[in-house]
């Protein structure tokens, strides 16, 4: 079995974030929300992999993964010259599939669940696709399946009226036929070939497709709120978070407090009257200075120097500097970026770019 990333895209919502590189690179837990994808398809044991890029950063894209060595697969990638649908990223992947089942993922997709089983399942089984869904509370937001017994019986993207709350997640188990069916796809409205119009159209040639439901955590990362949530709840189960108590630091004063889930990297630097309360991830080389707060859920990136009254429910990604007497909350900091705040207003959102540079 192949596996598919989608990793093309102009990520107009979370804009500024993505005018240097693609929104699938963005950290979650410091780490790239397309990582996880990876991982997650590597964990069943595929390791033939083709990321699809397009678009703004795609050297930057193969430049993290390179050849997939150091993450255990093989990496192959191919061009999606402008976004055209889901469908025809799939199409392009067709002489790379060579008529084996395979799954896609798209990269902006964060789950915590292994589909180990999943894939087992659609290996053994004889049905000619198996979308993943899952429950959701705005089924309005989604392409929604209606289903019977083990089948899906059609699926509508965004309906008005949903009939039920499963929504299509974006991972899909496919067979060789869908290239097929995508030949004679006609674009949507979008202009388009909407993998929902192909797996409809699967299932009006009497194809049977199947599903799986993610029980536990999904996210569908389109904004900077979606990307926040999953920043929070990545941090709060990451695997290795243990209540640290300053054993990692060196010459860490006594009255630093550190409350809940947080893990620290190599080589940080934690001054006097430092509180900081998990789920929070600081990554290597990290300076926190005196009197700072932070967290609940905040991450902060390698070699970053935070000097703040407090951060909330925030990312700061890699090699910035964040100096601010206000409280900042609900806020993406992209790399090499800056803030130089002295306001005593009292609470701030930033939403910067990369190598941006603030000055209050």
């Amino acid at each position: 079995m192949k596996g598919i990333i989608l990793h093309g895209g102009h990520g107009t919502r979370l804009r500024p974030l993505t005018h240097t590189g693609p929104k699938q690179l963005l950290p979650i837990a410091n780490k790239p929300m397309s990582q996880f994808c990876l991982e997650t398809i590597a964990e069943t044991g595929i390791t033939d992999i083709a990321i699809i890029i397009g678009g703004v950063g795609s050297k930057k894209v193969q430049e993290y993964y390179g050849n997939g060595e150091k993450f255990g697969v093989n990496i192959t990638y191919i061009e999606q010259d402008e976004p055209r649908g889901i469908a025809h990223a799939i199409k392009l992947c067709k002489d790379f599939v060579n008529n084996e089942k395979f799954l896609v993922f798209l990269g902006d997709n964060i789950i915590q669940k292994s589909i180990i089983d999943f894939v087992e399942n659609f290996e053994n089984a004889n049905y000619d696709a198996t979308v993943l869904l899952c429950e959701v509370d705005n089924p309005s937001r989604f392409g929604i399946a209606d289903i019977e017994n083990r089948n899906i019986l059609k699926i509508t993207e965004k309906p008005k009226n949903p009939k039920s709350n499963l929504a299509v997640t974006g991972i899909y188990l496919l067979t060789p036929k869908i290239f097929e069916v995508i030949d004679n796809l006609k674009p949507s409205w979008r202009n388009e070939l909407e993998i929902t119009d192909a797996l409809d159209d699967l299932l009006k040639n009497n194809n049977n497709i199947s599903y799986e439901k993610i029980t536990d955590y999904w996210k569908d990362t389109g904004t900077p709120d979606d990307i926040l949530h999953a920043n929070g709840e990545i941090i709060e189960k990451h695997p290795e978070f243990i209540k640290k108590h300053l054993t990692s630091t060196k010459n860490v004063p006594e009255n630093v407090e550190i409350v809940g889930k947080v893990i620290m990297g190599e080589n940080c630097s934690i001054e006097s009257n430092v509180m900081i309360e998990g789920p929070v991830i600081i990554g290597d080389n990290c300076k926190i200075t005196a009197n700072s707060s932070l967290g609940p859920n905040v991450s902060v990136g390698n070699n970053s120097v935070i000097s703040v009254n407090s951060i909330k429910n925030s990312i700061i990604m890699e090699n910035c500097k964040i100096n601010s007497t206000r409280k900042i909350k609900d806020s993406i900091v992209a790399s090499n970026s800056e803030i130089k705040d002295n306001s005593l207003n009292d609470n701030k959102i930033f939403l910067l770019g990369e190598g941006s540079k603030i000055s209050l």
